[in-house]
């Protein structure tokens, strides 16, 4: 296989990856950027799939199923909104609690409902070609002949800059994560912000475990989500809590996931279990030379309460 083949294989391959960590990062910023971390995360995309796969095959609709995902994602946020909201407990405590929560529920219902549901592969999203841009050597199948989610993806990074970045929204959520206490003075509900930016993430998150279940694959498996939660958490990091940057370290961590999968095909005599682990050593690597430098918002992860 010539390079450029390679070259194009590994980068179809690596966007299509990203786009379930995508939809999960850009939730996550958001989330973050209000100061609630979701530790959960990993559980939204995996509540996000079962029900991603659930919904489509009781309705037949891939549409009404990334409905069901979102729905999915959304829920155990509320749980850990309620969590945390009300009854204070620790943002971090109730992420990792939430996170074998799903893992359980998912699993259990897999087996008593979906498992019975569902014989074989339901009904998933198919490529659309862009006339012209597709035809442009190595990035043009990597960039322009994906499922709809993908553009979908590709375009929320510029959408949810410009809501950070030039909206009214965007700085009641960077000023109740920075300065909750001032911006609830000036007028800004931090709690109702808080709640809207924790039922993003979720909607979002839910959605990439829909967009992993239904693009392509068509059918859900017990934690198949495989550490992708922790992945995009840890590409809000190592982006530094903006849009484009969040998106570019996606797009290298899912480089790493794609070079797993396509290795084989360069013949190339590494250990299979080297190449498991590669995406998660890529992620810890960029995280540690950025943890010295980075600046969280001022609030993250400190539940306010106005008494």
């Amino acid at each position: 296989m010539g390079d450029d083949a390679f070259l194009t294989l590994l980068l179809v391959s690596a966007v299509a990856l990203a786009a379930p960590l995508l939809f999960a990062a850009l939730g996550e910023l958001i989330s973050e950027t209000a100061g609630v971390i979701n530790i959960q995360l990993e559980g939204m995309m995996l509540c996000g799939a079962f029900f991603g796969v659930l919904g489509t095959s009781w309705t037949g609709s891939v549409a009404l199923g990334f409905a069901f995902a979102a729905a999915g994602g959304a829920a155990l946020a509320a749980l850990h909104g309620l969590l945390c909201f009300v009854f204070r407990a620790n943002q971090v405590v109730s992420g990792v609690v939430l996170n074998i929560f799903a893992l359980g529920v998912t699993s259990f219902l897999l087996a008593s409902v979906l498992s019975k549901r569902v014989t074989q592969s339901i009904a998933s999203l198919g490529d659309i070609a862009i006339p012209g841009l597709s035809e442009l050597p190595v990035i043009g199948p990597a960039f322009f002949d994906q499922d709809v989610m993908v553009y979908v993806a590709m375009a929320l990074v510029p959408a949810t800059w410009w809501l950070l970045r030039r909206t009214p929204a965007g700085l009641a959520l960077t000023a109740a994560g920075e300065r909750p206490h001032a911006a609830e003075s000036l007028g800004v509900s931090v709690a109702r912000t808080r709640w809207a930016a924790l039922t993003a993430a979720g909607v979002l998150a839910g959605i990439g475990g829909g967009q992993l279940a239904l693009a392509g694959i068509g059918f859900f498996t017990q934690n198949m989500t495989a550490g992708r939660g922790f992945i995009a958490l840890a590409a809000v990091i190592f982006g530094r809590w903006k849009p484009i940057p969040v998106a570019a370290a996606v797009l290298l961590f899912a480089v790493a996931e794609a070079f797993q999968v396509r290795a084989g095909a360069l013949g190339i005599d590494i250990p299979y279990q080297f190449l498991v682990m590669l995406p998660y050593l890529v992620t810890l690597l960029a995280l540690a030379g950025l943890l010295r430098r980075m600046r969280p918002p001022a609030s993250l992860a400190v539940n306010y309460h106005p008494d």
